[in-house]
Formats: C-alpha cells, structure tokens, sequence
C-alpha cells in the first residue's frame, strides 16, 4: 500500500490494521523512550546508592545538597532552552491532544527528559509516569510527523504513546488503556480502542525484556478480609476522599502562590525543601518506592509510618507544585500505600489473628488515586493487576466507591489534571459537534470531482461549464484572488449568457480533519475549503462545502 492509499484509509474513523500496526509502532517507539529514561536513572543511581530509589544510606549532607544541585541543574537546562518551553506533563499532554492533535514540541520534550530524569535521579517526590507519558506522547507525534499522516489518526497514536507511558511506567498494560481512555481522552470508541490496547501491550512487553516482570506493589503480601471488615472500609474510603480533596487543594494553593516568582528561584526552592525533608526524613525522599518498602517492613510502627506520610506529603506538594518536572502518580501510590497501612492499626481489632497491613495498604492506593485523579476504573486495574490477587477486587471496589463518591460529592473535589489545566488557561473541553468532526479526516470526505481553471475569462468558463456535468463544482484561480469557487445559473448559461459570483476558499493540508474545515466555515455557516496536497500546496485535490459538514453533524454523528 501507497503512502498516500495508507493515509486515505487513516482518514477514516473506522479500525483497520493500518491503524493498529501504526499504533504498535508508537508503542515502540514509545517504549525505546521510556527505556532510555529508566536506564538513565538506574544507571547514574546506581554509582552511589545500594538500591534504586533508596536514599536512606545516604549521608545527611548528601541528602541536603543532592537535590539542590539537581534543581540547578534543571533551571540551567530550562533557562538555555527557554521558559516558554517549560510545559510539561500529563496536564500538558492532555491539552494537546485535544487541541492540537497530540503535536509535542520538541524542546518542551528534552526538558521533560533530562529535568525528569534528574528530579527522580536526586529524590524528588515525584513520579516517573509524568516524563513517560509526556515522552510517550512524543515519539507519537514524531510518528505521525514523519509520515504526514491525518490529523485525526495523529491524535489516536498519541493515545497509543500515552498508553505505551503508562504501561512501561508500572507494569499495568490494561490499567493504561483505561487511564487514556478515562483521564486523557474521556472517551470511549472501538476504532480508538483497539490500536491504544495495542500499543500499551507492545509498552508493557518491551519494558518487562529489560525490566523484568515484577510490580511496584510486588512486596506487599495480600490476606484476604471477612465480611467484617466491609464496614471499617467504607470509613476508610472516606478518610481517603477527604485526604484526596486536601493533596489537591494544597497542591493548587501552593501553585497559585508561587506563580508570581520567575521559575529560576522557584526551581531553587523546590530543591532546598526537598533536601531539608531528606535531611530530616530519608524515607521520604523518592518517587514512592521507598514508602512502600517502610509500610512493608515497618507496618506496625506508627511513628515511623507518619512521619514518613507528613514528610512525604510536603516533598510531594512542594516539588510538584513549585514546577519540578515529575509526575504526581508515583507518589500517589506511595502515600496510598502508607495511607492504608496505618489505617491497618485499628483493622487489626476486628481479626486480631490475620496480618491485613499489606491488604489496606493496597486499598489505600487504591482509593487515594482514584480520588485525586478523579479515575476509580483505573484505580481498580491497576490494583488488580498490580497484586495479581482477585481477592482484593470486592474490597477495592468498596473503597474506590468510597472515597471518589465522598471527594465529588461531599468536598467537590475535581481531577488534579483539570485544576492544573485550569489555572494554566489550557483549554481541555471540546464542543461535541467539534470532538465528533476531529475524528474524520478531510480527505475521507472531499468531493475529487471539480474543474480547475486557471483564467477567470468568462467566455472560458462559459466554455467549461459547457463541456462538464451541471454538478461539477468549478475552481477559478488566478495571481490577485488566489483560489475562488465559481457560481453560477445554469439557466442563464444554456441562454447564452454568463452569471457567475464567486465564493473565496481557504485551503487546508490533507492531513486536516473535518474540525479544521469547521473551524474555518463556522462563522459564515457556508462556504467551502478546497484541499491540498501535503507536499505541494498548488496540487488541489478536492473540494469540501459547508453543506457537506452540516449533514455529517445531523445525520451521522451517532456513528462518529
């Protein structure tokens, strides 16, 4: 198949193999990536601590001054490529992708890259999920650019590089298609659905031959609960709502009251907080392994397992809020995990025999992250796959249930990624008739059947116009108009005489998508674009009227 028959079919809302060879291939590339990422930092970690992720053998100094340098170093790196390249993240994945078909510009990638990779390297709080979906997202759009494929497929495939992020980032092949679906893409649609599970299968499988197979939640032993216990989850789950509510409050307070400060000094601070919390508590230091780690080794010391939850509280809503580039989800589970475990304490009064640590602990990562992201199915997935028990699905259900009902309802707490989308004036909505028409690209729809003329002589056209079926739309162009449509009464010209008006176009690319088209003939509500080669902009290849937009919007939108 031709490059130009792959992108007609592309352009297509429709699942074909194409589709779904392409999204593997983003997965791939998605998840050499990602590899790239990991390896960067097990490797650099590993030339001064024991185990990956574990700063508590480290010297005090070492944790004081660590992550201060780091933070220079990331200011550094942002400062010589430029501020305005500084969005990063799933917030900024999630708006390009809905607004601009998931194109990542490339520099705001290389910050994600090296400022993730040194944020996680020196112990920010913060997880590597953040980098990978944003890289993930990028090797997409990379993808799709090489190819000049449709605007439509473009923003599937950066579904696809998401996926692939979230999988190679823990491990959670389903939990990663649920997430794009539900978070990034809050959408549901078979021909988007099938390339994306592909691609985060191909994420997850790449990343385990070099990884291994293992989980961030591997440690945790999981003893099934009675009946009894029922009860005492659901206050658990509430608990877990209000805690949610809290992070994201906190998390925005100290977004929005650091924003008036240049983002030099507030990467500075960042790395100052980060390294008086490691000084003091080591535990808390990390993307949330080593929390997890302390809540299996130490789950009946309450003390420890506090001040590791107060302190890691702190390192995560001060490095994620004053701009390090990491995400939120790894610490999430972290602080989850410790969450659970402590609540674990008072469990213990209702089967004193059975051991349950490690089974709250689960839960409650389970309920704090399907609460602060506002993804209870996700939250659900990723537990069962990440503890491989189905004893713990019923119990995590109840929580999840639990805590996301009493965070909307009760505090009205939103999605972290939408307050942060807010605040950053990134638009996220799209209008339905817009969502439904970025699915189609134009070329699916164009009418190939049109005259071109180079002379707007009207003897010419009445010539033309002649020797063409009565339908055949007439493009007229010349140096001082550009492209025009020519209209005409076909009675005047079986007469002898020419009328003719004429309707300017606005060209769009083929990769363009029928939102594109929209965008341009709204405001008028008529009109047409015409469409033109990708490579040669003087090689018109079809015309699209507004008519033609108006009938797909209420007639076939169901099937969008």
């Amino acid at each position: 198949m031709s490059l130009d028959a792959l992108r007609r079919s592309l352009a297509k809302p429709k699942t074909s193999a194409q589709l779904c060879l392409l999204g593997a291939g983003a997965g791939l590339l998605a998840a050499i990536l990602i590899i790239a990422f990991r390896l960067t930092i097990e490797l650099i970690q590993g030339t001064f601590l024991d185990k990956p992720d574990d700063f508590t053998e480290l010297s005090e100094l070492h944790r004081l001054f660590l992550p201060v340098l780091a933070a220079l170093l990331i200011a550094v790196f942002a400062a010589l490529t430029g501020f305005k390249h500084y969005r990063l993240g799933i917030p900024y994945v999630i708006n390009r992708i809905k607004h601009h078909y998931g194109h990542m510009p490339i520099w705001n990638s290389a910050n994600q890259f090296f400022g993730g990779a040194v944020a996680l390297i020196s112990g920010f709080s913060v997880g590597r999920e953040g980098p990978s979906v944003h890289m993930g997202a990028t090797a997409a759009s990379i993808l799709s650019e090489r190819l000049h494929l449709p605007l439509n497929a473009a923003r599937t495939l950066a579904g696809c590089g998401v996926a692939a992020g979230i999988a190679a980032s823990f491990n959670t092949p389903l939990a990663a298609v649920i997430f794009v679906m539900e978070v990034v893409l809050r959408e549901y649609k078979i021909h988007i659905f099938v390339p994306v599970m592909l691609a985060s299968v191909i994420g997850a499988m790449s990343t385990q031959y070099v990884f291994g197979n293992s989980s961030e939640l591997a440690l945790i032993h999981i003893t099934p609960l009675s009946f009894w216990h029922y009860p005492y989850l659901i206050i658990c789950g509430a608990a877990l709502g209000a805690v949610a509510f809290a992070f994201n409050q906190n998390l925005m307070l100290i977004i929005k009251t650091f924003k008036p400060i240049s983002m030099f000094p507030r990467l500075l601070l960042a790395g100052l907080i980060a390294g008086l919390i490691g000084y003091a508590v080591p535990g808390a230091m990390g993307s949330g392994m080593s929390a997890i780690t302390q809540a299996v080794e130490s789950p009946h010391n309450l003390q420890l397992l506090t001040t590791i939850l107060i302190a890691k509280l702190m390192a995560t809503i001060f490095a994620i809020g004053l701009g390090i580039p990491g995400g939120l989800i790894g610490p999430v589970i972290g602080l989850g995990v410790i969450m659970g475990t402590l609540m674990s304490f008072f469990a213990q009064f209702i089967e004193p025999s059975v051991d349950v640590a490690g089974t709250y602990g689960v839960l409650g990562m389970a309920g704090l992250l399907a609460a602060t992201l506002h993804a209870p199915l996700a939250a659900l997935t990723a537990v069962m796959e990440l503890t491989s028990n189905p004893k713990i699905i019923v119990p995590a259900m109840l929580v999840i249930t639990t805590a996301y009902v009493t965070a909307l309802q009760a505090f009205g707490n939103r999605s972290i990624f939408i307050q942060q989308l807010d605040f950053q004036g990134l638009p996220y909505q799209v209008s339905p008739a817009k969502e439904a028409l970025q699915k189609v690209g134009i070329v699916a729809e164009m009418d190939e059947n049109f005259k071109l003329l180079y002379s707007d002589d009207k003897e010419q056209i009445k010539e033309t116009l002649s020797a063409v079926d009565s339908q055949t739309p007439l493009i007229v162009y010349d140096e001082q108009s550009g492209y025009r449509l020519a209209e005409y009464d076909l009675n005047l010209i079986s007469e002898g005489s020419v009328s003719v008006s004429y309707i300017e176009l606005q060209g769009l690319s083929t990769q363009a998508t029928l939102a594109d088209a929209f965008d341009v003939l709204k405001d008028k509500r008529s009109g047409a674009v015409y469409i033109y080669n990708q490579k040669d902009d003087k090689q018109i290849l079809g015309l699209l009227r507004w008519d033609q937009i108006r009938h797909i919007l209420t007639t076939r939108n169901s099937l969008l």
